[in-house]
């Protein structure tokens, strides 16, 4: 899942373990574990550092951070802003530049060969890099879908035939799927980096973008107005839900699971919530709609390990990190297999780890196997902006989708605050 869901400046005190840190024991702060549940996850990221510390000398001590607060940003921000910042931890793609720009993350390249990094797969490494350099190795690729109920279609008379493949489709589907105890489709509502990255395909399909991209437009365009227009129909029709259920856009067995919606968008990581705690349930997925004139993509979102370059040992904190992800012995692609297709539902990030899995029958699962099959072909990474304009466009998702607002005054309002702002921006290149 995604990154940070709350803006704020960048990095102003980017300090970190070298302040008084220990370069003989590195924090790696995360939120899978040792977390109370101690569940599969949680067993991963401990069984990674006792191996690790049995055989170096430079010890990692992991501490867990409850996802809530991983993700609302105030953890990880007001450590790095009290020069406090960890050793290693995880970033995702979306928040990628907050941190880059603030100076705090180290190249990992030259801990890297070069069959390593070719084992990566095309274009995972892109939002990680700058000027050639890799920041951050990805665990894990997560793209986006529908997920719809079986019994929710076949009560509404609705077949595998009649899934979506329009954007006009998918709301007369929602439509069709509503009743006075259910909605038929849900988008996420609660703004964040998550509610971003879920909505950008739709602003891609239609040909849209959040920055100006080879002389285009940038935000305010018709295409970024009518993905704001799609979400805010799905609220005005009464369709899709204002608020979701559980932990939002990202909890499937609260919404979908639970009966609240028929359809979801979410990600591929709903495919082992729904078989963690609803195990009977019957669904499927299939690739996000389109519009018309337009063509299909999604986003892929997924986690990496990056080490603080002002913490107490950047260069072990790299080392492991090349060591946790990088390894390609029969042991490390073993370790990332386990990750992405035993105790948690992914794409894996590396070919060789993709291979080991699909050997092991991963994807003799149906929803599996449509996401890598049908979904993430085409697909792209989760961007990479700054905060400034992550905000703009959360505003203007925001303001249309709850707030009434015409989508092209919203727009028009984004578009006119990431233009000032990129007039003065020095930072990496948006992505």
């Amino acid at each position: 899942m995604l990154g940070s869901a709350m803006a704020a400046p960048l990095l102003s005190a980017c300090g970190g373990g070298g302040q008084g840190g220990n370069p003989k024991e590195l924090t790696f702060w995360n939120f899978y574990g040792p977390n109370p549940q101690a569940d599969g996850q949680s067993k991963w990221f401990t069984d990674l550092v006792a191996q690790w510390n049995a055989n170096n000398d430079v010890k990692v001590k992991l501490h867990y951070v409850p996802v809530s607060e991983y993700l609302a940003g105030r953890a990880l921000q007001t450590a790095f802003s009290a020069g406090q910042g960890p050793d290693i931890f995880l970033l995702s793609p979306g928040d990628f530049l907050r941190y880059y720009n603030g100076g705090v993350l180290t190249d990992l390249t030259p801990h890297l060969k070069s069959d390593q990094i070719a084992d990566f797969a095309d274009g995972v490494l892109d939002t990680r890099k700058v000027d050639g350099k890799i920041y951050g190795l990805p665990m894990e690729r997560e793209p986006l879908a529908v997920f719809y109920s079986v019994d929710a279609f076949e009560q509404a008379k609705l077949s595998e035939g009649d899934l979506p493949a329009t954007w006009d489709q998918l709301l007369d589907v929602a439509g069709k799927l509503t009743s006075k105890d259910r909605f038929g489709l849900l988008f996420e509502t609660i703004p964040g980096y998550y509610q971003n990255f879920t909505w950008y395909p739709f602003m891609w399909m239609a040909g849209g973008s959040a920055v100006p991209e080879n002389g285009g437009p940038g935000f305010d365009s018709p295409a970024v107005h009518s993905a704001l227009k799609l979400w805010q129909d799905g609220i005005n029709a009464k369709v899709c839900p204002r608020k979701p259920q559980g932990d939002g856009g990202t909890d499937t067995p609260a919404n979908l699971g639970a009966g609240f919606a028929a359809m979801q968008q979410t990600g591929i990581w709903g495919v082992s919530q729904l078989a963690q705690n609803n195990k009977d349930f019957r669904y499927g997925v299939f690739p996000l709609p389109v519009p018309e004139g337009g063509t299909y993509t999604t986003s892929v979102g997924g986690w990496a390990f990056v080490a603080n370059a002002k913490g107490a040992n950047p260069e072990a904190a790299a080392t492991f990190i090349a060591w946790a992800l990088g390894a390609n012995d029969a042991e490390g692609v073993e370790r990332g297999r386990r990750w992405n297709t035993v105790v948690k539902a992914n794409l894996p990030a590396r070919a060789s780890v993709q291979e080991a899995a699909r050997s092991a029958g991963a994807f003799d699962d149906p929803a599996l196997k449509v996401f890598l099959e049908k979904v993430v072909p085409d697909s792209r990474g989760e961007p990479r902006y700054t905060p400034e304009v992550y905000k703009a466009v959360s505003d203007a998702i925001q303001a249309t989708q709850l707030g009434g607002m015409d989508p092209a005054k919203a727009a028009a309002d984004a578009a006119a605050k990431i233009d000032t702002f990129l007039k003065g921006y020095k930072g990496a290149a948006m992505l």
